[in-house]
């Protein structure tokens, strides 16, 4: 009996108490509960506050009562419910929840028959969902800042898919503004052997992508010089986003769709925009600029859309790219975006409801912080190559695209992260993702000298009854959880929370390998017993669990170490 089926036992238990005329409850019977792993050992298998919550309105009998006595009711329908061996009223109502073996022991069956199934849901199902993130200026290789949200983005949007959602992982290509301008007279400059400019780019890609541009367009420097920076303009942003979807590909993430800024301003989208926006009401001219009201959808002033020298200000693109993206039929749509946007968020907020939509539902913006690498305890300033910045290469080649991915992913999104390369190289059990790894490689080892002993998974002979030793218990709660885990990591946007779960339960399988009373092998030349069978299925049953929840967070899981 796993958390869910719990829960369904109560509100079954709650609903015949209803019918009986036990009980009144005003609100009508709940659809689900909460059900917790208690914090405290003896405290039972789950617990759960339901008389808490509703013992305030509740009638026993045709009278007022209160949460105890309302969880003494509950209690006593619960004891005779299939799977439950015990129920405990503890405090001012929780109910401590003890479920008899063999239920438990069935959820080790459960799991390794869903296989990689195990642990979706329909939470999210029937919702389309876009999920932009990286977005990275085509102007140089991936940051750190920005690699940050590869792994967090594309952990997230496995997440959704998981629950349910169908996901669309979108790139915004900025192929359209004063960066490639700097971009592309950097180029320029290097080909000329002259100075790049103050406000260029710097650093050795710049030399290797002029070179190549020269090298495919030889007629280039021939060129007028505003002719010539424009070849450099089209060729390096292409070599240049060449060499980002490479280095996001080698890192495991793939896009559904890139979308190229330009498009909005070519295609009309922006004048479709506004002309939405106008027939709102949400649009006035002033001062020769066309403003858009904003201020009274809680930014903290009116954006202007078109200055008064007819050219579209930032925020016109960011209205013609929403307004696409809800014709495409999109639900919801996520922007994951870097700390030093913070500001961003309120104007975009402004928009989105500008637009008669509901922030924080249509359209959600996430903000990452900073990510800083040491080594030898010493801050990584900047790429070898980059000249200015950590770069998604300089990451993977310290520590490889699975440590890197775990890392990123491991901690919540407004955090400050300070990864030390040292640890996330070393194969010990100190570096979390090696730690959870070599759990999933050693239920693979154990199921191989399983087999070696000719022995099989029990298929209908398993007794899940016999999956009796505490940690045996433990262990199968632990598996249980996922479901939980996932679903709550997509409603909250945070991913980090399957790394931690898969850490903790990794811990809890290696406490019961190494408790001699939980062996899955016979010792020497015993026989097989339907208990090592029955433990057998219980090991298949973490490495589909560790499996499943590396798998969310793009990192493999090892048969060997």
């Amino acid at each position: 009996m796993n958390p869910d089926q719990l829960s369904e036992t109560i509100v079954d238990a709650l609903g015949a108490l209803v019918a009986d005329g036990a009980i009144t409850l005003p609100d009508g019977v709940p659809t689900q509960v909460t059900v917790e792993r208690p914090r405290q050992k003896g405290h039972g298998d789950y617990a759960t506050n339901v008389a808490l919550q509703l013992g305030k309105k509740v009638q026993v009998g045709g009278e007022p009562t209160n949460p105890r006595a309302f969880a003494e009711v509950v209690a006593e329908r619960l004891r005779s419910s299939s799977g439950v061996s015990d129920v405990e009223v503890a405090g001012p109502g929780f109910l401590n929840v003890t479920v008899e073996a063999g239920a438990q022991g069935q959820v080790a069956a459960d799991i390794v028959a869903a296989g990689d199934a195990y642990g979706s849901s329909d939470a999210f199902a029937g919702e389309k969902i876009n999920l932009e993130f990286v977005s990275a200026n085509p102007t140089g290789p991936l940051h750190i800042g920005a690699v940050r949200w590869a792994a967090v983005g594309d952990a997230l949007g496995r997440v959704f898919t998981f629950s349910g959602a169908e996901v669309t992982r979108e790139y915004y290509f900025n192929d359209h503004g004063a960066q490639l301008d700097r971009f592309s007279s950097s180029l320029l400059a290097w080909a000329k052997g002259r100075p790049v400019p103050e406000d260029g780019y710097g650093g050795a890609y710049i030399e290797e992508i002029a070179k190549d541009v020269v090298a495919k367009r030889p007629e280039v420097l021939d060129l007028p010089e505003d002719e010539a920076q424009e070849v450099f303009r089209a060729e390096g942003v292409e070599l240049m986003f060449a060499e980002i979807k490479q280095s996001l590909h080698d890192f495991g993430v793939d896009f559904d769709v890139y979308f190229h800024e330009n498009n909005l301003h070519e295609s009309g989208a922006v004048g479709r925009a506004i002309e939405r926006l106008t027939e709102m009401g949400n649009t006035y001219e002033t001062d020769g600029a066309l403003w858009l009201r904003t201020e009274k959808y809680g930014d903290d002033k009116d954006r202007v859309i078109i200055k008064s020298d007819g050219q579209g200000a930032y925020i016109s693109g960011d209205l013609a790219y929403y307004l696409d993206k809800k014709e495409r039929g999109f639900d919801r749509c996520f922007i994951m975006l870097g700390a030093d946007h913070h500001g961003y968020v309120g104007r975009m907020n402004a928009m989105c409801a500008a637009f008669g939509d509901e922030p924080g539902k249509d359209l959600e913006i996430l903000i990452g912080q900073m990510v800083n690498l040491l080594r030898d305890g010493q801050p990584m300033r900047m790429s070898k190559r980059a000249g200015t910045t950590v770069t998604i290469n300089d990451l993977v080649d310290a520590i490889g695209v699975d440590a890197s991915r775990y890392a990123l992913a491991r901690y919540t999104n407004d955090t400050n992260i300070d990864l030390d390369l040292d640890l996330w190289a070393r194969a010990h059990n100190d570096n979390p993702v090696y730690y959870v790894q070599y759990a999933h490689a050693r239920t693979c080892r154990m199921i191989e000298n399983a087999a070696d002993l000719g022995m099989t998974l029990p298929g209908d002979a398993f007794d899940p009854t016999l999956l009796s030793h505490e940690l045996d218990g433990r262990l199968l709660r632990a598996l249980a959880e996922l479901p939980r885990v996932v679903t709550a990591a997509a409603e909250l946007r945070a991913p980090h929370r399957v790394a931690r779960y898969l850490e903790d339960t990794a811990s809890v399988f290696n406490k019961w390998y190494d408790t001699k009373e939980c062996r899955m092998l016979p010792i020497g030349d015993e026989p097989v017993t339907p208990t090592n069978e029955a433990r057998l299925v219980l090991v298949h049953a973490v490495r589909n669990v560790l499996a499943n929840g590396l798998a969310l967070l793009g990192v493999s899981a090892p048969e060997r170490m």
